[in-house]
């Protein structure tokens, strides 16, 4: 039996997230207080109490994210005798998840992940001038429709790319307001049930993001990074990846890159795994797997019960 652990990404997030997993177990409070010492803030506490508005903000949603998704693993490793080589054979992560996938294998550090993901978020979200660019989700088009409006909605300088290919029927695009405004003209004449515009800060995934990305590849040309004790599938490839420095380059592609998460999950079965494991806060990818390949066993753990539960299948 083979195992995937997946790690959540951006829109996940909630206020109250791993509060209750600090006051069940020691070691998930010992990891919350380590990411706020790296980030000399009080990040824990803005995940407990709020404002929504702040924690929703892209520098705070994303080490808060990783947060509560390495308190689950430190507790596993803890309390539950989790063991990489007996119980993972994959890990993989949705954008900023796969930062966190990567720290649980053990590839980052928890200090260097917060800096990293708070450095990550301030880049993107300062990458394109506010009002000019955003994401919106295309629901109802496959990947073929959604490439016709993409292409059919750039014009001249103006960007529009597929963002995130999610699940059949969830696809999210990327790039200039006015592109995204005719992208959802187009969709209307391709029988496509509906545009939602998304509330984000810029066009994440898009070629909007290169000034992001030339930062992050600043960043992560300084730091080290360890092979992971399982492959991570990457957003860029969708390959198993463990050399360190094809994960550097990888990640700095993934910035400007498409989240390829359908076939991410697509493709586990063919690598032998039999069930994926959503490790972090909410079910997001739980019911994206479950719509990319129903037989394949999808669960997520992220309160004190699920994490208590999963430990005895191990």
């Amino acid at each position: 039996m083979g195992r995937a652990l997946t790690f959540p990404g951006q829109g996940s997030q909630a206020v109250g997230m791993g509060q209750a997993l600090a006051e069940a177990f020691p070691a998930a409070k010992e990891l919350f207080r380590e990411v706020d010492d790296a980030l000399d803030q009080h990040l824990s506490r803005l995940m407990w109490n709020g404002p929504e508005a702040e924690l929703t903000q892209t520098e705070n949603a994303q080490p808060a994210l990783m947060a509560v998704s390495l308190a689950v693993m430190r507790v596993l490793e803890r309390d539950g005798k989790f063991d990489w080589a007996k119980h993972a054979t994959f890990v993989a992560g949705h954008s900023l998840g796969e930062y966190s996938a990567l720290a649980a294998a053990g590839a980052f550090s928890v200090a260097q992940t917060a800096r990293l993901l708070k450095a990550r978020g301030m880049a993107m979200r300062n990458a394109a001038p506010p009002g000019i660019s955003g994401m919106a989700a295309l629901l109802g088009a496959d990947f073929a429709q959604a490439e016709e409006v993409t292409k059919e909605a750039s014009k001249g300088s103006e960007v529009c790319v597929i963002a995130n290919d999610n699940a059949p029927g969830q696809i999210v695009i990327s790039g200039h307001k006015a592109a995204l405004e005719r992208a959802a003209e187009i969709a209307k004449t391709k029988g496509i049930k509906r545009l939602m515009m998304l509330p984000v800060a810029a066009a994440f995934h898009s070629p909007l993001m290169a000034p992001a990305a030339r930062e992050m590849e600043d960043l992560l040309a300084r730091e080290s990074i360890t092979p992971p004790r399982v492959p991570v599938i990457s957003n860029v490839s969708v390959n198993p990846e463990s050399d360190p420095d094809t994960i550097r380059c990888l990640l700095v592609e993934q910035v400007t890159g498409r989240v390829r998460w359908r076939e991410t999950i697509a493709g586990l079965r063919d690598r032998g795994i039999t069930s994926a494991v959503e490790v972090g806060a909410g079910k997001v990818l739980t019911t994206m797997a479950k719509r990319i390949d129903k037989d394949l066993p999808a669960t997520s753990i992220e309160t004190p019960q699920e994490v208590e539960a999963f430990m005895k299948t191990l």
